[in-house]
């Protein structure tokens, strides 16, 4: 079934299925993602927040991506840079996280 017409209720419960005793943080997320803002989450490790973002978007099959904020981040590290292919002697751009659906 398309992720576009996916009932929450079966959304949830799919989630359910990987993320135990998690279902309020998995239902705020579901709402932030439904209204069009954001979410901030915060835990101690260990509480499967990463595995509840990346649960959700393979669920409705949005692009997901991580970023580690490092002391050492460049710009170039989230929006992605130019690379040279030496085969076609060209070069193409290698997007970073930022250009991800749902970013965590």
């Amino acid at each position: 079934m398309p992720a576009e017409t996916l009932p929450v209720p079966r959304i949830l419960k799919e989630v359910a299925r990987r993320i135990v005793g998690q279902d309020a943080m998995v239902e705020r997320l579901l709402v932030g993602l439904l209204t069009g803002g954001h979410v901030l989450l915060e835990g101690v490790p260990g509480l499967a927040k990463t595995l509840a973002v990346r649960t959700l978007s393979e669920i409705i099959h949005a692009s997901f991506s991580r970023i580690q904020f490092t002391p050492d981040l460049l710009p170039a590290d989230l929006i992605g840079t130019m690379v040279f292919d030496p085969k076609n002697q060209d070069f193409h751009v290698k997007k970073g996280p930022l250009f991800a659906q749902i970013i965590l």
